[in-house]
């Protein structure tokens, strides 16, 4: 008995375990509300409707009995079924009891599913809008029509139930009797069985009635396009008046059924029933078929006109683009001025030649520092003030904890000892660095990070998008801090985390986590905390979870902290006539990865806004939800339901604000979209004559859409640079480029969410076709075939497009990445306006090349002197000029040898100009150094090796002129090795 007991309370305590431990994280958090509201809204569902399940179906099975006939003369049907009477009449209460509670449990469970549902039912905000077919307000779509028919459901579920388990009671007592001679049913049986059928007919009536509205949001296949949604010609013309008539029968049939009562004969309604079958079939089948068929194909494109402008319209609207404009533009420039192109390049934009989805190895490698740290494979792009105080694009990356690195797995380490990354890297978006040269410009290194960013701020990162592991902090053991001139230690001070003091968290922890040494370890005690949820969109999901999670959570440095923004979108699928889309394969493109993944609600949605910015502090796991969309009702709604959870818009710090952007997944649905709505009259969108597609990445080998890009940058009629995110499209099923989108993407501008699309009107070259005459130009190919035999790769950086005088300038940075230093550096830049395309060392030699200017402006830099003291030694002639030149060409050799071996491209650079110009110094000595005699014949040897080594060496120069050219400061470098 006693083993018995403390078996039950052990399971009950792990059921227990799990909902004690969620109550403790949401007040820890500081958002207990949502779970309180979350939890007496499921409880009340399920006691409500499981209560009304088990009524329904209780009832009836009572009732049944109530009603069986008296069994004096059974039939022989009847005695066969006696041994079951016997077998449940002692326990008849029991077996009553048990099938209601089992039903009800089912039914409230899945009514406590319906949580969402409910809340947006009572709380339900009105849009101010109406839909152009019954003119009801869209919140009745978007909030009331979901939870009619959730009622309408269960209402059919428990009439079926009833009906079948009251069918049952009366055979099993002879209320029906199938296969003994005289009536089917008494009475009493044919009376109850009626009701309930007459139920289950009416909620039929009520089901034709909703269904009238539900035309409204229907989904359907449509020439048009795809995924459409709303009513088309035969909806609004033959579906619309069918349901009214199947609505009318219904009722009637109900009727029928119901008047059994009186008549206790089934035939009317039976007539009846087969009649509202039959009228199914042929009023809402056959018919909207014959009128498809006849009066819309012959002439579709007029008779769905009003209905596509109207789709037009709604779908518009629901994904907030019918802002969205859309100016013509040639794609060629008129402008023979070489040098006002060029200049015009250098304002259009400020190009990111250091790609965040390429030089992620470079950080890992140059800052990782200790193998237990890691950055993001995507590195993100943000915008922070330089020395000189101007805003620069900037790529950002937090070095956060990576357990897989330790020295040593296990328990104490994994979970006490290494508990946080630390510090915030960046780098310039827009130049590189020369240590190596092509590696990134670092504005923040080191460890503890120094630079540019704020002053004093907290480096260490208990909450990262890596961090997925659960840390115990605060208590006996001590934590590694990092290690420089040894190893230093903290203990975390935060508020963050669940207190462990007392055994029962403990206990409650160690089941919940599936950890027994929770309960019992000496490493925690007093002040231990345990730190779990610890992903940013995990988090926000958390504690919001009628929101959709951006795929991209992004670090800032502000406010003396490190602070993860994480964009979260309101949803639904219930607005009229707008398109649906699938947020998974929308948002989806080559970079897509589980983790940069879109969190969504609900994958099939219709209508979204980017209605909250979310914050999460990197040290304490703060959570902020801010009001981002003032007019949503959506997020109306939500508020009502949740109060006090989202703040004000007002309340958004200014040094918070500077750092918000247009977020990813939004821009990537909108662009989707405007494939299609991008046209507004109905008659052209039918044709789909412009449609345009979003193309493949030309620059990623896993095939995917191209990724949207941020870039400072200006479009037509813009006076300054904007920080934008872009993206191109070409038209359906061509190669060529058809249209260019951008979106004012900084948040702190007037112009924020601005969407400008540029409709090319010429043949212009699409992001594929540039990519392939780069992979073909000569160039290029010589600079991959040098790569051979030095372990090294070409990796193409973002194919960036932007909008030049009329026409399109592309830039694409080119890395190589092998050898010793297995990093991605910046070695060329390829560059395509018009028909021209070129692939030099730096982007302004690119910008150069492509408008076939000079450089007149870069300063011709100092010859530097072979050694210390040099630049006073007179130069030397005749013998000694030609040993010279012979001991200066050994030298470089053997500097340019050593700089391979290195990979210090700069200096094999430097080496082989030192080397080409010794050379030309002895083919030059030569005739100086000829003579009579001994003499004579040596010099003419001399001078015959100086000339074969000239022709060698300018043979290798030539071979590595990408070597020997020096950077210009836009982001250009010394070249790879090419031979």
């Amino acid at each position: 008995m006693t083993l018995g007991v403390l078996a039950v309370l052990a399971m009950a305590f792990v059921m227990f375990a799990g909902f004690w431990t969620d109550w403790l994280w949401y007040r820890s958090v500081e958002y207990s509300s949502v779970f309180t509201t979350t939890l007496w809204t499921k409880i009340g569902l399920f006691l409500v409707f499981g209560l009304l399940m088990a009524l329904a179906v209780g009832l009836n099975i009572w009732l049944a009995h109530r009603l069986r006939p008296p069994l004096s003369a059974m039939s022989l049907e009847q005695q066969s079924l006696d041994r079951y009477r016997m077998s449940v009449a002692p326990f008849k209460k029991w077996v009553l009891l048990a099938i209601t509670a089992l039903v009800g449990l089912i039914a409230g469970a899945s009514a406590s599913g319906q949580w969402r549902t409910w809340l947006m039912y009572v709380n339900g905000v009105p849009f101010g809008q109406k839909d152009p077919q019954f003119e009801l307000d869209v919140a009745f779509y978007a909030f009331d029509l979901p939870w009619y028919r959730f009622l309408l459901g269960f209402g059919f579920a428990a009439a079926v139930l009833s009906l079948i388990a009251a069918a049952l009671t009366h055979y099993l007592y002879g209320g029906l009797r199938i296969t003994s001679p005289g009536a089917r049913a008494t009475g009493a049986a044919t009376g109850h069985l009626s009701v309930l059928l007459g139920i289950f007919v009416s909620l039929k009536a009520v089901a034709y009635w909703l269904d009238r509205y539900g035309l409204a949001v229907k989904s359907s296949d449509f020439k048009a396009t795809d995924n459409w949604t709303g009513l088309r010609y035969v909806d609004a013309n033959a579906y619309l008046p069918a349901k009214t008539i199947l609505f009318c029968i219904a009722v009637i049939c109900a009727v029928l059924f119901f008047a059994t009562l009186w008549r206790r004969t089934w035939q009317l309604p039976v007539i009846g029933f087969g009649l509202m079958v039959l009228s199914a079939i042929l009023i809402g089948g056959l018919y909207p078929a014959i009128v498809q068929k006849f009066q819309v194909q012959p002439n579709e494109q007029a008779k769905e006109a009003e209905f596509i402008q109207k789709n037009i319209d709604a779908t518009r609207d629901a994904y907030d683009i019918d802002d969205a404009k859309v100016d013509d533009y040639t794609g060629t420039s008129t402008t023979e001025d070489s040098a006002k192109l060029r200049a015009g390049a250098d304002a259009a934009a400020s190009y990111r030649v250091m790609d965040p989805n390429v030089v992620s190895p470079a950080f890992q490698q140059l800052q990782q520092k200790r193998n237990y740290y890691q950055f993001p494979k995507t590195l993100d792009v943000d915008r922070y003030k330089g020395a000189d105080g101007k805003e620069q694009d900037t790529v950002i990356g937090l070095r956060e904890l990576n357990l897989d690195g330790l020295p040593k797995r296990n328990w104490i380490n994994d979970h006490f000892t290494y508990t946080h990354g630390y510090g915030a890297i960046a780098a310039r978006g827009t130049t590189t660095g020369t240590n190596p040269v092509g590696s990134p410009d670092f504005t923040e290194s080191g460890l503890p990070t120094t630079g540019e960013l704020d002053k004093g701020y907290e480096q260490r990162i208990y909450y990262g998008e890596k961090t997925e592991q659960y840390s115990i902090v605060g208590g006996p053991q001590k934590e590694l801090d990092y290690e420089q001139d040894g190893e230093k230690t903290t203990s975390y001070k935060g508020d963050s985390g669940v207190s462990l003091s007392n055994a029962f968290n403990r206990a409650a922890y160690a089941v919940s986590f599936s950890e027994p040494q929770i309960l019992y370890s000496g490493a925690i005690g007093d002040g231990s905390r345990i730190l779990y949820n610890r992903t940013p969109k995990e988090r926000v999901e958390a504690v919001a979870p009628w929101l959709t999670i951006d795929g991209d959570a992004y670090p800032v440095v502000v406010g003396k902290r490190i602070q993860w923004v994480v964009d979260a979108y309101t949803t639904t699928n219930g607005y009229p006539y707008a398109s649906r889309t699938t947020l998974g394969d929308t948002t989806a493109d080559s970079l897509t990865t589980n983790q940069r993944a879109v969190v969504a609600q609900q994958n099939q949605v219709n209508y979204i806004r980017n209605s909250v910015k979310a914050t999460v502090d990197a040290y304490d796991g703060t959570v902020k939800l801010y009001e981002w969309d003032t007019e949503d009702p959506v997020l109306k709604t939500w508020r009502k339901a949740f109060p006090g959870t989202v703040e004000p818009r007002a309340d958004i710090p200014q040094d918070l604000m500077d750092h918000l952007r247009y977020p990813q997944d939004l821009f990537k649905v909108q662009r989707e979209l405007l494939t299609r709505y991008h046209v507004e009259d109905p008659r052209q969108f039918y044709s789909g004559s412009d449609a345009w597609q979003v193309p493949d990445d030309p620059t990623n080998k896993e095939p995917g859409s191209v990724p949207p890009y941020y870039l400072s940058m200006k479009m037509p009629g813009q006076e300054t640079q904007t920080f934008s995110l872009t993206t191109t499209f070409t038209p359906k099923g061509r190669p060529n480029l058809g249209a260019f989108m951008a979106v004012d993407a900084d948040a702190a501008s007037k112009d924020y969410g601005t969407i400008r699309l540029l409709r090319v009107t010429s043949t212009v070259k699409g992001p594929g076709q540039v990519q392939s005459e780069l992979n073909g130009n000569d160039d290029v190919a010589e600079f991959v075939r040098n790569l051979k035999g030095t372990d090294s790769d070409i990796e193409y950086g973002n194919l960036l497009t932007v909008p030049l005088d009329g026409g399109f300038l592309y830039i694409e940075p080119v890395y190589t990445r092998g050898g010793t230093q297995n990093y991605p550096l910046l070695r060329k830049v390829a560059a395509s306006y018009g028909s021209k395309i070129v692939f030099e060392n730096s982007l302004g030699e690119a910008l150069n090349a492509v408008f076939g200017v000079e450089d007149s402006d870069t300063p011709t830099p100092p010859t530097e002197p072979d050694e210390p003291g040099d630049t006073t030694e007179p130069p030397a002639t005749g013998d000694a000029a030609l040993k010279k030149a012979i001991a200066d060409a050994q030298k470089a050799y053997t500097a340019g040898e050593k700089a391979l071996q290195e990979q210090d491209w700069e200096a094999y650079g430097k080496a082989q100009a030192d080397l080409e110009a010794a050379l030309k110094r002895a083919a030059a000595a030569q005739p100086e150094a000829g003579g009579s005699g001994a003499g004579g014949s040596g010099g003419d040897a001399a001078g015959a090796g100086g000339a074969d080594a000239e022709k060698a060496g300018a043979d290798e120069a030539d071979a590595v002129k990408a070597d020997a050219a020096a950077s210009d400061g836009s982001g250009g470098e010394a070249g790879d090795r090419s031979s």
